[in-house]
C-alpha cells in the first residue's frame, strides 16, 4: 500500500488496514463512506500495491458515483497503475458506459495508457 506519511519504518497495521478498507470500498461503490474518508483528509490518489487508485477502483468496477466524487475531488482521472493502464480504458474494457461519460465530462485522455482507450473500443467495436 501507499500510504503517505507513514513512518520511515512502515505503514502500521491500523494504517494498511483502513487503507484497504477505503479500496473495497472504491470497488463496491460505496461512494458515501468513501468520499467522507476523502473530505476528511484520505489522499483521494491513494493507490493499492499495483498502483490503482480508488478512482480506478470504482471505474473498473463500475461506479459512476464514486469516480464523479473522487474527481469532483481532484483525483487524477489520467492516473495510469503499474501495468501502464488508465481508468478510462479500464471502464471502456469493462463496458461501463456510465463510467466513461463520467470519466470524459472531467478531461479524461482517450490516447492515456496502453491500451488506450481509444485502442480499446476500436477493439471492441464500441463507441466512445
Amino acid at each position: 500500500m501507499v500510504v503517505p506519511g507513514t513512518e520511515a519504518d512502515g505503514p502500521s497495521e491500523e494504517a494498511v488496514a483502513l487503507a484497504q478498507r477505503l479500496l473495497d470500498l472504491a470497488r463496491e461503490g460505496a461512494a458515501d463512506e468513501l468520499l467522507a474518508y476523502v473530505d476528511a483528509g484520505v489522499p483521494v490518489d491513494l493507490t493499492d500495491a499495483q498502483g490503482n487508485t480508488l478512482l480506478m477502483l470504482g471505474a473498473y468496477h463500475g461506479h459512476p458515483e464514486v469516480v464523479r466524487g473522487l474527481a469532483q475531488r481532484g483525483a487524477d482521472v489520467d492516473r495510469l497503475n503499474d501495468r501502464g493502464q488508465s481508468p478510462l480504458a479500464g471502464a471502456v474494457f469493462k463496458g461501463e458506459t456510465d463510467v466513461v461519460a463520467v470519466l470524459r465530462d472531467h478531461g479524461a485522455d482517450l490516447d492515456a495508457g496502453h491500451p488506450t482507450a481509444r485502442a480499446t473500443a476500436e477493439m471492441f467495436g464500441t463507441d466512445l
